[in-house]
């Protein structure tokens, strides 16, 4: 389904029980909703599932320029007012654990509670000259190129040595991302700084999940996240890199549904 949403229009999908609490996926850069299909089926009978492609991803509009976490909060915000969401849990891994900090801190009416997986509150400098050669190399060479290193950097190599249809899968969806959807993404990453105003979350339930390996946002980061929000819980899954969710989708499933029972 599509909806206008700031002048963008989204591609987004419901599924689950439509008599059970909402509950919001927000994906990578670099992939579509369906990174979250291993955790369908084991949620859509307790919950009314909101999946979406942020803009520039998948079948949402790949809008030029450099975005803005602004620009992506208000995108999700937005669909929530579109489809009358009054409130929801949301769970957010990379880019969409960085939005959801942005939410929690400008919209904590909405979230009944958070899943932040393979995130940072911060940007450091090395990281924001990374991206720019990534923007730069999209930009010139299309995402091709960046396929292989990013899955090098998502998954452990015992994981992607094993070929399996998921990491398949999400290398497609790395190849198949619009230039402007990375890039413009990209540009919201490098100006990431949400860490400090972390202290200031109250009244949220909020779950971490770290991966031992995760090389691009290390379990450091995200234990300094875990120590800035008051009652936060932590989880950490070893082996896993950055996309824990499928590298290790059983134990991500239940550590999600573990912590969503209690509220």
């Amino acid at each position: 389904m599509k909806a206008k949403v700031n002048g963008v229009e989204l591609n987004y999908e419901i599924a689950g029980n439509s008599e059970k609490p909402w509950l919001t996926f927000s994906n990578s850069l670099a992939t579509n909703l369906h990174m979250w299909d291993g955790q369908m089926a084991a949620l859509e009978n307790d919950f009314q599932i909101l999946r979406y492609d942020k803009r520039g991803h998948g079948l949402s509009e790949p809008v030029d320029g450099a975005y803005s976490f602004d620009d992506l909060i208000g995108d999700v915000v937005g669909l929530w007012d579109h489809l009358e969401i009054e409130k929801t849990h949301f769970v957010g891994l990379s880019i969409g654990g960085m939005t959801a900090q942005g939410i929690m801190l400008n919209h904590a009416n909405r979230l009944s509670s958070v899943v932040i997986a393979n995130s940072m509150g911060k940007v450091a400098q090395e990281f924001v000259s990374a991206w720019q050669d990534r923007i730069d190399l999209s930009r010139e060479k299309g995402m091709e190129p960046l396929v292989k290193p990013t899955m090098e950097r998502w998954f452990t190599e015992n994981f992607r040595k094993r070929e399996t249809s998921d990491a398949q899968k999400i290398a497609e969806m790395i190849a198949t991302t619009s230039i402007n959807g990375y890039a413009g993404c990209a540009a919201a990453i490098q100006n990431l700084d949400y860490l400090d105003h972390l202290d200031q979350i109250s009244g949220i339930p909020v779950l971490f999940i770290a991966g031992a390996q995760d090389a691009g946002t290390p379990p450091a980061g995200m234990e300094a996240m875990h120590a800035k929000v008051p009652g936060s819980e932590y989880v950490l899954l070893d082996p896993a890199a950055h996309i824990s969710n499928v590298e290790r989708a059983d134990d991500f499933t239940r550590a999600l549904m573990g912590f969503l029972a209690k509220h």
